[in-house]
């Protein structure tokens, strides 16, 4: 009986070993799978996190990038208003340079055509000049010597330059006989052209003079002058306000005060055939062709 009960209370002994390693293997299994759950819900909760920091940096990073496109927008919208205003000003300019450039265009216009009338004005004068230089070398070609007279168009005018030995004797400014004859030719140029008036200059050499009557050279080239001037008014009939008399003195000499020969040139009376001023504007406000 003893033994039967020893028996019965080793497989008893033995249903419970087994049952406990039974037990004990069940739960080995469900630790090891709570475990490998445990570990998946940690490595998913990694990654959550990880995910929610990126999201956290990329949502920041959209913010810095709205914030920089905002600031480009107003910078843009800054440089619209600018560019309008400068388009605004830019068609302001634009309109008055257009108009400065017609006016500019308007007076290249009038400056032409003044051009053009000064033009026509100074060929005509000129022509002019060239008919009195024409007609004094004819009335004055006869039995006069040609070094004793010089007749040329210089620049605006026509010059008669006459040696004084054949208007003066030496230190006076008393005509002489000869001269009415060279005057009468001269005169009848000059009144053939009353359109033009008429200077004539005294020139001396550099040799002082003074005496009674002469105070000096200047005296002496403005007395000649004078003298010439009222011979052509009182015997020949050149109106008196077309005449200007001058003395140079010893100041314009044709050439150097160092010779006999030299002096002589340069002792001589200077006959200018010049247009009026008056009449040279006449020509201006005539409409050139």
């Amino acid at each position: 009986m003893v033994i039967i009960n020893i028996i019965k209370m080793k497989k008893i002994i033995v249903l419970l070993v087994a049952s406990v390693f039974i037990s004990s293997c069940i739960s080995q299994k469900e630790h090891a799978a709570l475990q490998a759950k445990h570990d998946k819900a940690k490595d998913e909760l990694l990654a959550v996190k990880n995910s929610l920091t990126k999201c956290v940096i990329d949502n920041e990073k959209c913010d810095a990038d709205v914030a920089n496109l905002n600031s480009i927008i107003a910078d843009l919208k800054n440089d619209k208003k600018k560019t309008l205003e400068y388009v605004d000003n830019l068609t302001v300019l634009t309109q008055g340079a257009t108009d400065n450039i017609k006016e500019t265009l308007a007076q290249l216009s009038k400056k032409d055509k003044y051009i053009n009338r000064i033009r026509a004005a100074a060929t005509k004068k000129d022509s002019l000049n060239l008919v009195v230089a024409f007609n004094l070398k004819k009335e004055l070609k006869e039995g006069i010597d040609d070094e004793d007279i010089e007749i040329n168009v210089e620049k605006t005018v026509v010059f008669i330059s006459i040696s004084d030995k054949l208007l003066f004797k030496s230190g006076s400014y008393t005509i002489t006989e000869k001269a009415y004859s060279v005057l009468e030719k001269v005169a009848t140029v000059i009144n053939s052209q009353p359109e033009m008036d008429v200077m004539i200059e005294g020139h001396t050499d550099a040799t002082p003079i003074k005496n009674d009557i002469i105070q000096d050279n200047w005296d002496l080239s403005t007395k000649r002058a004078t003298s010439i001037t009222r011979i052509l008014q009182s015997r020949f009939a050149v109106a008196p306000s077309r005449l200007i008399a001058a003395g140079r003195s010893s100041y314009v000499p044709l050439a150097p005060n160092d010779t006999p020969a030299n002096k002589s040139k340069n002792r001589r009376t200077k006959i200018i055939i010049l247009p009026k001023i008056g009449q040279f504007f006449e020509m201006l406000e005539t409409k050139a062709e």
